[in-house]
């Protein structure tokens, strides 16, 4: 095998029979990517098993390692080391092979890391113990049971402490990934190697692992859930808390306690999360340059600096640094736009 080019990070997968495919083929073509929009090698990938040769994903398709515990030792400790989630990992936490070799690797690694229920093994060889992780949503409240010395996060995407990195299910693999290109190389590639993928969104760690839409169409029901569908398909119209009490007939006080009572907030902050939503829409488009005053009017969020503000809460970014990253232009800049304190 030929060595690292200089500079190359080394970035290892642990895969194992019935592993989920998208946790080991996202957050690797992630890191292909970036080598490629690079145009030089910034990382090298190898995919570890338990045996060098063909393993078959929980998917039926077949991949193929490259190396073993013993063929990656003589090639030196890695910068980072993935462990796939999937159904194949609760036995993987029955034997000892894959626990003993992460524990042996664990003190001289940078980064080690588990995408979805990989976190299971990871806690198996007791690499989380009296740290943050998440995993994904249907196993949290598992892991947390199991593994009681975990601090189990079980909203967020992805989550990082001291050196361990665990990720939610299945596509946060790759939100995984992307954060961990921008620390070694910057937004700016990370967001390339996102409009790469056509991932409209680089996503914070700590975004729900559902979205807004979704979660509310769950929990609402009845004329509360016309009135919903009614905010999502026009957000930026003249609505008002007293318009959307008139649309249920029922006073401004009592709607405002049905959306705290079904949806965890105020009718008032519901639409604003709609509106941003909509305006980082709007910055994605190409053809769409208007000035931060217009883009609040025509959302209905005020003027340049509530939107400014609003949006960064929201997205931990300010308006102008998000078209950068992600628009499809990415030089394409904000007008009237200033930093966000």
């Amino acid at each position: 095998m030929t060595s690292s080019p200089p500079h190359a990070r080394r970035v290892v997968l642990l895969a194992y029979p019935d592993c989920q495919v998208l946790d080991v083929a996202g957050p690797w073509q992630v890191f292909a990517s970036a080598n490629t929009l690079a145009g030089r090698s910034l990382y090298e990938l190898n995919l570890v098993a338990r045996s060098p040769g063909t393993l078959v994903t929980n998917g039926g398709l077949t991949m193929m390692a490259g190396l073993d515990w013993q063929g990656l030792e003589a090639l030196g400790t890695p910068d980072t080391l993935l462990v796939a989630g999937g159904s194949g990992v609760f036995h993987q936490c029955r034997q000892r092979y894959h626990i003993d070799g992460l524990r042996e690797l664990a003190p001289d690694i940078r980064r080690l890391g588990a995408i979805c229920t990989g976190a299971f093994l990871l806690a198996e060889a007791g690499l989380l113990d009296d740290r943050q992780a998440t995993t994904h949503w249907r196993h949290c409240a598992a892991l947390a049971r199991t593994y009681p010395r975990l601090h189990v996060v079980p909203d967020a995407l992805y989550v990082e402490d001291r050196g361990r990195y665990t990720s939610a299910g299945v596509t946060a693999g790759i939100d995984l990934a992307l954060s961990l290109v921008e620390a070694d190389h910057g937004a700016a590639l990370a967001g390339q190697v996102a409009r790469e993928l056509v991932m409209f969104l680089h996503r914070p760690g700590g975004q729900a692992q559902f979205s807004e839409a979704l979660l509310n169409q769950q929990r609402a029901t009845g004329r509360l859930r016309e009135l919903l569908d009614r905010l999502h398909a026009d957000p930026a119209a003249d609505h008002d808390l007293e318009s959307m009490a008139a649309y249920l007939s029922v006073t401004p006080r009592h709607l405002s306690r049905l959306f705290r009572r079904h949806l965890d907030t105020t009718p008032g902050a519901y639409l604003t999360r709609l509106r941003l939503e909509g305006a980082r829409m709007h910055l994605l488009d190409a053809r769409a340059t208007p000035s931060l005053d217009r883009l609040a009017a025509q959302w209905r969020l005020g003027r340049a600096e509530q939107l400014r503000r609003l949006f960064h809460r929201q997205y931990g970014v300010s308006p102008s640094v998000y078209r950068q990253r992600f628009g499809t232009h990415s030089d394409t800049t904000l007008a009237e736009e200033a930093p966000c304190p």
